[in-house]
Formats: structure tokens, C-alpha cells, sequence
């Protein structure tokens, strides 16, 4: 009987603990933990940086919507801007590295280069994400194999975390990304396909081999 009294009250003692630390939580600080939660679901075990990633608090945004060119929120005017980083994206002929900007909507993807966007993905067509099990920023955003989409689409994020994750709740599709290991495939035109290969060396570094593949140290 004792023995069951004090489990009670532990687990009283636990519930009340709890129920005014989530009390005292502000909000900042449950989007943070939400976020964080999903990052765990997505990465934990699974790809190298995840554990310092954890200590690390992710940001509203990386730019503010005043440092997007004007013709770009013009192309982009009833979409709730949500997040937007800078990023490099690989080309699909050549794989030549380009500077460009992540723009994440409330219902998009967008892929923007100065007053252009070069390529536009609705959440609702997106089939998944890919990234290594390394410590690259390197992440492929999948699309359908149609008219409006000319391929996956390369990008290298310094935040790759914190990138993935936005990406992942405004698309509300955490189930679609993968973490994989060695290589993947991807497309890079119609009925057409490319081999990015993971590998480790002395320094971080992409390019196209002699095999036409885009490694990725």
C-alpha cells in the first residue's frame, strides 16, 4: 500500500512539475521546442552535426522580406512569406554553382535568383527530400516528373538543420525525407537522371567527377 502511494505521488509530484514548466514556456520558446521535435523525428541517429545542432536555436528567418527585390514580392504578393536563406544550387546541366535564395511561403518553395524566380515548387507536389548522412549542407528537393517542373533541385545550405525543418512543417510532410547513404539519384530533366555521390575527405568541396557524377565531400 505504501509502495503505491508513493508512485501516486510521484506521479502527481511529476504531472504538476510539468504542467508549470509548459505554463512558464513563452511562446518563442515552444515554436523553438515544436521545431526541434521535429528535427529529432527527422535527423536523430541519422546524419553527423545533428547532436550540436540541438543546443543551437533556430531563427524566424535568415533575410528579411525588405532584403528581397521588389519585383520578386511582386511575383510572390499573397503568399505569406514564412523563411528565406541564402543558398547555392547546382545546375543541372554541369552542375555549375550558383548563389541564389531559398524563399519558403506558406504554401511554396521558391528558388530565387535576384529579381527572377528561377523555379517555383508547391507544397502539395513535393515528393520528397533528400540529404546525406554526412556533414555536407547539401539537400534535394524532389518534384513531379511534369511540364511545370524542369527537374530536383541542388542545394547547399550553410543551416541545413534548421533549412530542413521549416521546409519539412510548412509542408507539413516530415515523412517524405530521406537521409541516405553513399549516393542518390536524382532528376535532372525529362526522363532523365544524375548520381550525386557522398564521400569523406581533408576538405569540404563539390564538383563534377570524371564519371559525370556530382560528388560531394
Amino acid at each position: 500500500f505504501l509502495m503505491q502511494t508513493s508512485e501516486m505521488l510521484q506521479k502527481m509530484c511529476t504531472r504538476t512539475l510539468v504542467r508549470k514548466y509548459c505554463r512558464g514556456l513563452t511562446a518563442e520558446r515552444k515554436v523553438q521546442l515544436q521545431q526541434k521535435v521535429v528535427t529529432s523525428a527527422v535527423f536523430c541517429g541519422k546524419k553527423e552535426g545533428y547532436q550540436e545542432c540541438l543546443s543551437q536555436p533556430f531563427l524566424d528567418t535568415r533575410l528579411k522580406e525588405n532584403d528581397l527585390n521588389p519585383k520578386v514580392l511582386q511575383l510572390i504578393r499573397g503568399e505569406n512569406i514564412k523563411y528565406v536563406t541564402p543558398v547555392i544550387k547546382y545546375d543541372r546541366n554541369g552542375f555549375k554553382a550558383r548563389e541564389r535564395l531559398l524563399v519558403l511561403t506558406q504554401s511554396s518553395a521558391n528558388v530565387v535568383e535576384m529579381a527572377k524566380i528561377k523555379q517555383k515548387i508547391e507544397y502539395s507536389t513535393l515528393k520528397g527530400i533528400s540529404t546525406s548522412n554526412l556533414s555536407d549542407g547539401i539537400m534535394v528537393i524532389h518534384v513531379p516528373e511534369d511540364s511545370k517542373q524542369k527537374g530536383d533541385v541542388v542545394l547547399q545550405c550553410e543551416h541545413i538543420f534548421e533549412t530542413v525543418t521549416k521546409l519539412c512543417i510548412l509542408a507539413n510532410k516530415e515523412s517524405v525525407v530521406k537521409v541516405v547513404k553513399g549516393s542518390l539519384r536524382f532528376r535532372v530533366g525529362s526522363g532523365k537522371e544524375a548520381t550525386m555521390v557522398f564521400t569523406v575527405g581533408p576538405e569540404p568541396q563539390v564538383f563534377k567527377d570524371k564519371t559525370g557524377q556530382l560528388t560531394v565531400v
